[in-house]
């Protein structure tokens, strides 16, 4: 019963997924963004502070090819803004939103590994597609996550080939090098931080 309603809600992430990917036309991607949607709010960064969420942290290098997008993107819940392209890994990337029931199930995993090896392999979240930074915030509370998260509550990031992975659906991740190169994506739905390590040692090359 449980892998039976673990499919359902991916079904109806992948729906929501596509629904997006199917409002751009012909001519390019429609930045499908509200403009009354705020990531950033005193509401909101009050939620942040009471939960512990982890600011998000710039990177330093400079665009690579392979690497991820030429785009800047604020933090959920307030904080610096974040260039994708400056980012450097070994970093683990998690596409999740609010409304996506595999996303929940597997963020305790998550909070786990960012706790036991966070400092040697990044984790950091996007809320991706997701128009509802305050029930993105009550989610992490929910599941006590603290790693940071960036806001794409537009989906712009579902055009760019770094992130291909979210046209199929949410939860996924996306595996960055140490020099910045994207060198893989895979789906989420993880059930335990042992399979997060073996995501990591398959994907970056690393044992945990």
């Amino acid at each position: 019963m449980k892998k039976l309603l673990l499919v359902l809600a991916l079904a109806t992430c992948v729906a929501v997924g596509a629904v997006a990917w199917s409002s751009m036309g012909d001519a390019g991607p429609i930045d499908v963004r509200p403009p009354d949607v705020e990531v950033d709010t005193p509401a909101l960064r009050e939620v942040k502070a009471r939960i512990g969420m982890e600011d998000c942290t710039p990177g330093t290098g400079d665009p690579v090819e392979g690497g991820l997008p030429e785009m800047t993107l604020p933090c959920l819940g307030g904080g610096p803004d974040v260039e994708l392209s400056s980012l450097r890994g070994p970093m683990l990337i998690n596409l999740w939103q609010a409304r996506c029931e595999p996303c929940r199930l597997e963020m305790p995993a998550l909070e786990e590994f960012h706790q036991q090896y966070g400092d040697r392999v990044r984790l950091v979240g996007i809320d991706f597609n997701d128009v509802h930074p305050d029930g993105a915030l009550a989610l992490a509370e929910e599941t006590g996550v603290t790693y940071p998260s960036i806001a794409d509550p537009g989906g712009e990031l579902m055009v760019e080939d770094a992130f291909a992975i979210a046209r199929r659906g949410l939860p996924a991740f996306v595996f960055v090098d140490e020099t910045g190169k994207v060198v893989a994506q895979d789906s989420g739905g993880v059930e335990s931080v042992g399979e997060v390590r073996d995501l990591v040692a398959e994907h970056l090359g690393i044992d945990l």
